[in-house]
């Protein structure tokens, strides 16, 4: 018989090993989460590094050790919405340095496998607001994540005010620029991780490429700023600004990974310094 804690455990102990996961509890969580229970029953449409440009590539059945691999899994192949690659999205949430307790929002949730990773890192004493714009996806995920009650699924863009202090929030979707709703809701420390992502409209497409950046909170309410790493993902519902689009497109074709070293809301001309300068914010 098959025991598929074991496959699980192998699981977060090679997504650790790949992505240099510092986090013990994210590792114990991947271990923990059945990962199956948020994707819909298989075969699953599964895309790995080498399937660029390929067919559709499926798993041969619906036994669940086939989810416990690192490549994305559709959990829409019609529209072709993927939970993503672990190693990936695991690195995200390592980043952000989480702990029991803590307070976390969550934009993009999916059908809530990785909002529920999140919610075993911070336990029953944290919070997670898992933000879904899909209406369905969303009713999906908050059934998935029931027998979390801490972590609360909202149906919503992420673009409303956010109930209270997070010490992190996690952008799962590409975006032009930081919210001022996700800076406010920031505490001192706090950390906001988003992709900031150019598209060609043109060309029909709604994934973006760009990198991640995180932005961190200073007791006086400024912000360190610094680009993780390069990403390509699916552009958020109504978290873009087409004319910064076009901004960003171009600041990456002058530095596709910038040096910035803090993010400025105050009003200034922009000059040499500003990589990305906007009407709100600026990235230099």
């Amino acid at each position: 018989m098959i025991d598929i804690a074991l496959y699980r455990r192998f699981f977060a102990e090679e997504i650790a090993a790949i992505a240099g996961l510092k986090t013990p509890a994210l590792i114990e969580a991947l271990a923990a989460i059945p990962r199956e229970r948020f994707l819909g029953t298989g075969p699953w449409q599964v895309r790995g590094e080498g399937d660029f440009g390929a067919p559709p590539r499926h798993t041969p059945d619906g036994d669940p050790r086939h989810t416990y691999h690192n490549y994305s899994i559709a959990i829409d192949p019609a529209r072709q919405l993927f939970n993503g690659a672990p190693g990936l999205l695991a690195m995200w949430i390592d980043s952000l340095g989480l702990q029991a307790g803590h307070r976390v929002a969550h934009i993009g949730a999916g059908l809530g496998y990785y909002s529920a990773l999140i919610g075993h890192i911070v336990g029953e004493k944290g919070k997670v607001v898992a933000i879904e714009v899909d209406e369905l996806l969303a009713a999906e995920a908050r059934s998935n994540l029931k027998s979390m009650p801490w972590v609360e699924l909202q149906h919503g863009d992420g673009t409303a005010a956010l109930d209270g202090t997070f010490d992190a929030i996690l952008v799962n979707a590409g975006v032009t620029h930081p919210r001022d709703t996700w800076l406010d809701a920031l505490g001192a420390g706090g950390r906001l991780l988003l992709p900031l992502t150019a598209t060609m409209p043109a060309m029909g497409s709604t994934l973006g490429k760009g990198f991640m950046a995180m932005l961190t909170k200073a007791a006086d309410g400024s912000f360190g700023a610094r680009a993780v790493s390069f990403v390509s993902v699916y552009s958020g519902v109504g978290l873009r600004d087409e004319s910064l689009n076009a901004a960003l497109g171009a600041a990456m074709m002058r530095s596709p990974f910038p040096t910035f070293s803090r993010l400025r809301r105050d009003p200034h001309d922009a000059s040499p310094s500003c990589w990305l300068h906007g009407p709100a914010f600026c990235f230099s």
